[in-house]
């Protein structure tokens, strides 16, 4: 529903840059990031990390969908199933006492790539992430491969 899309028509899509394998200064997501793909979805750690609850993944349309207005029923259930593998992972992975699904649609709710994403966080008692998330900061691949290549491991175990 493009009345509700925000984004200019020479937007630079990270996320789509990032499907399509370019890795630039516009999007800082490398391929060594990505845990899963498939013709519909590909999970990826984030590189925003959060003390204390650093490698949380998004789970993308490959295709460009601005929000979740826009998205095709038979690829929110995609993404929805992918999520909750994802989510399973961390639990399996982390020994994380929760998760916490998050997803933003259109500016004033916090989106700011204007592609659709599905946040999912490691989530620990007491973890305050509401007042740590104003301090997230890009965090470099090594940093990354820590939580990325557990995540990868899993996701060969069960495709196998």
């Amino acid at each position: 529903m493009d009345m509700f899309n925000h984004a200019p028509h020479d937007y630079k899509c990270p996320i789509c840059l990032a499907v399509d394998g370019i890795e630039s200064k516009d999007t800082m997501m490398k391929q060594d990031d990505i845990l899963y793909r498939d013709n519909l979805v590909m999970a990826v750690v984030n590189s925003k990390f959060i003390t204390g609850n650093e490698g949380h993944v998004i789970v993308v349309p490959k295709k460009h969908y601005e929000n979740f207005y826009d998205l095709p029923d038979e690829v929110g259930e995609k993404i929805i199933k992918i999520a909750k593998r994802v989510a399973i992972a961390m639990k399996e992975i982390r020994g994380c006492d929760g998760i916490m699904i998050q997803q933003n649609n259109e500016p004033a709710s916090g989106q700011h790539a204007l592609h659709y994403h599905m946040h999912i966080f490691p989530r620990f008692n007491n973890d305050n992430i509401w007042l740590k998330m104003k301090d997230a900061y890009v965090a470099n691949p090594s940093e990354r491969h820590k939580y990325s290549d557990p995540l990868k491991q899993y996701f060969r175990k069960i495709k196998g």
